[in-house]
């Protein structure tokens, strides 16, 4: 594990959940969270899905065994591993089960996020998509109680993922390309990885 990559790799998350998740209020739970210093950034050095799916239930296992006001919630950033989308996103169903096996699906929750993030019934390039790209491939562990207080002081939670691309698409590339998010463009263990969508 290169601790200085671990580390670029964290400032590059952090600027992108600064300038667009709270910056954009894309989400507006962020803000709180990061402010109290309650997120928990980890990244993983997994090269295979075996043992991201390791480092998955240790990270969901220290969440559920910690003080909501130490770590409300932790970024599972995983680099080297489920790069491209569709493998991402069919490894999802993997952590449905990940949660149910440990007993905390009615506890934890997973929201994605990756840089070639794409929506059903869109084109690859559609700025709506940008909604949920992020830095590199994460995985965000939730607790499911403080998503339902987060839901229950702002009224119009419903309305979050109408208003998000509503906002990206008034932002278009350019305002997004504006934001100056940093790319690293880290070398993989394989990279045949490196696949178009």
């Amino acid at each position: 594990m290169n601790i200085a990559t671990n580390a670029k790799i964290i400032i590059a998350t952090k600027l992108w959940l600064e300038r667009a998740v709270i910056g954009l209020n894309l989400c507006p739970f962020a803000k709180a969270v990061h402010v109290k210093n309650q997120i928990s950034y980890a990244v993983s050095s997994a090269t295979t899905h075996e043992d991201l799916l390791s480092d998955l239930m240790h990270a969901l296992e220290i969440l559920a065994e910690t003080p909501a006001e130490k770590i409300d919630t932790t970024l599972l950033i995983h680099p080297y591993v489920l790069t491209d989308f569709i493998d991402y996103n069919d490894f999802l169903d993997v952590v449905d089960t990940a949660l149910e096996d440990m007993d905390l699906e009615n506890a934890l929750q997973v929201a994605s996020f990756h840089p070639q993030y794409q929506f059903a019934g869109t084109q690859p390039d559609d700025i709506e998509n940008y909604t949920n790209r992020s830095p590199y491939p994460m995985m965000h562990l939730l607790r499911k109680a403080s998503v339902v207080q987060a839901v229950l002081a702002f009224p119009e939670a419903g309305k979050i993922f109408d208003k998000n691309i509503e906002t990206l698409r008034g932002l278009g590339h350019a305002g997004w390309n504006d934001l100056g998010l940093i790319e690293i463009s880290l070398p993989l263990e394989n990279e045949s990885m490196r696949k178009e969508l």
